[in-house]
């Protein structure tokens, strides 16, 4: 069992996506009390993947790609490697990788201002 709380976790990623903001990996352990460390953010990074697949089932778009490194704002290789939609094949860094999280962070902005 993770010692992060999935329900917290959602909720603070909803609030980010209602307010259409992304949030650092540090402010989503930071949201649970707790500081960055590599197995926590690992951690981190598979409750995502079980929110993500729980909200699918719902009929909701991922929350996980409102998730984004501090340096540059893209997802980290994590979610380009499992956590991220399958049919994109381009690179994880740059202007095509921001246009492409970028669209998928406005469909996840569009589907919780709409709630």
């Amino acid at each position: 069992m993770s010692f992060l709380d999935p329900d917290l976790l959602r909720a603070f990623l909803i609030a980010a996506a209602r307010a259409g903001e992304s949030v650092t990996y540090s402010e989503a352990l930071g949201s649970q009390g707790f500081g960055f460390s590599r197995p926590k953010m690992r951690a981190l990074c598979r409750l995502l993947g079980d929110i993500d697949s729980e909200g699918r089932a719902r009929g909701e778009p991922d929350l996980a790609v409102l998730v984004v490194r501090q340096s540059d704002r893209l997802p980290g290789q994590g979610w380009w490697t499992g956590l991220g939609p399958s049919e994109y094949a381009g690179p994880w860094e740059g202007p095509e990788a921001r246009r492409y999280v970028e669209s998928l962070q406005a469909e996840v902005f569009s589907f919780w201002a709409e709630e």
